[in-house]
């Protein structure tokens, strides 16, 4: 593949645009573990959030409010250089990124998950609780189906923010789009200055995040137009 790139652009052009796409798959498998990783953790943070125990939904506040409130930037620095830093110890940079990622995914999906539990309407509570349905079967027969059709499209809209959140990666050594860019950029190499490399990351990213966000928009528009007919 490299060969291609260099026959059918030269070098260093050829071999700058393949580096590129080739630190793209790293990128793209760090949102997705992210995503899946923030995701489950981030269900079960949900959970917790709902449940009737007021020291369960205590502890659930408290984890979403210290990562939310916690800038990524700062969690990259603490798990890829700060904690190894103290302890003397050498952590993987892709344990580091998975772990700041993860724990900033799973704060934001439980705050939009809880937020579309909490948009149906009370009456469906208390109806199931009427016909003596407990609550787990009731979040599970009842409200998780409606709720699910509110949380679809903000979390498809959030997995841009997770692809971008990636670009932070490489202060700690991670080496993705962002991190090989970056390399080039500051390479004396002629065809590889930085209003070259920055343009074209962008345009990498941008085909990364524009069909997300498309997504979510045609989900968000469909199914609220179902929900307004069913309404």
């Amino acid at each position: 593949m490299k060969d291609f790139f260099v026959s059918l652009m030269g070098k260093p052009d050829g071999i700058i645009l393949f580096q590129l796409i080739e630190a793209t798959q790293y990128t793209i498998y760090l949102s997705l573990i992210a995503f899946v990783g923030g995701g489950l953790l981030g269900g079960l943070i949900t959970l917790m959030r709902v449940m009737p125990s007021k020291t369960t939904r205590g502890l659930a506040i408290s984890y979403i409010w210290l990562f939310q409130s916690t800038p990524l930037l700062m969690l990259l620095f603490l798990t890829g250089l700060g904690v190894p830093a103290l302890l003397g110890i050498n952590v993987n940079p892709w344990v580091a990124a998975i772990f700041s990622l993860t724990m900033y995914s799973s704060a934001y999906l439980a705050d939009v998950w809880r937020g579309a539990i909490e948009s149906v309407p009370q009456g469906q509570w208390e109806g199931a609780r009427a016909i003596g349905m407990g609550f787990f079967i009731t979040l599970r027969k009842v409200v998780l189906p409606q709720a699910l059709r509110i949380a679809l499209a903000p979390t498809v809209g959030f997995m841009v923010q997770i692809i971008k959140g990636t670009s932070l990666a490489y202060i700690i050594g991670f080496h993705d789009l962002m991190a090989i860019g970056k390399r080039w950029a500051n390479a004396p190499v002629e065809g590889s200055e930085p209003f070259i490399i920055f343009p074209l990351m962008a345009l990498i990213y941008f085909t990364l995040c524009y069909p997300l966000s498309l997504w979510s928009r045609w989900l968000e528009k469909r199914l609220g137009s179902t929900s307004k007919k069913a309404a």
